[in-house]
């Protein structure tokens, strides 16, 4: 496993698709999980060139990755249009998330791991709610490290990860 330069510090310059963002990597953190973060940020960034990483949105809950509407005023609400977990995510979470963002395009990453688990807990969420916006479920291999180079940019397309749209 070859790792960037750039993911050797706190905190990581990173680039794609003509954009760049800060991912800061905390304290006890777990080194994958700010890099799931980079990797579904620049993953869904040609769909949603307005996402960011960590911010507060006045929900209960903190997506690790968001995007709203760019043109708000043909978006009903001021709900997001992306949403993007990255690790441990609650299947309460999921179904409350489900529930009240009807229109919002949501993605799970897991790394390296595999995605069977998660299928029948997503499947179960989803069961009886009406759904506007497709929901997926990402597993990164490992080898995905490797898809940012030295400067910091990301290379990375859906062929690069396993991964399930409900």
């Amino acid at each position: 496993m070859t790792v960037s330069q750039v993911l050797t510090r706190k905190r990581w310059m990173l680039k794609a698709h003509d954009q760049h963002i800060v991912v800061v990597r905390g304290e006890r953190e777990r080194f994958v999980h700010p890099l799931m973060k980079a990797l579904i940020w620049a993953l869904y960034l040609p769909q949603y060139p307005n996402s960011t990483i960590e911010i507060r949105i006045g929900d209960r809950y903190k997506p690790d990755v968001v995007a709203f509407a760019q043109d708000p005023l043909n978006h009903a609400t001021d709900a997001p249009v992306f949403w993007g977990e990255a690790g441990q995510v609650s299947r309460q979470k999921i179904e409350s998330l489900v529930r009240r963002y009807p229109d919002t395009h949501f993605a799970i990453g897991k790394w390296e791991t595999r995605l069977k688990p998660y299928e029948e807990i997503i499947r179960k969420a989803l069961k009886g709610v009406r759904r506007n916006a497709p929901f997926d479920l990402i597993n990164f291999p490992e080898k995905c490290v490797n898809l940012i180079d030295d400067d910091g940019v990301i290379h990375i397309t859906h062929d690069d990860v396993e991964w399930l749209r409900f």
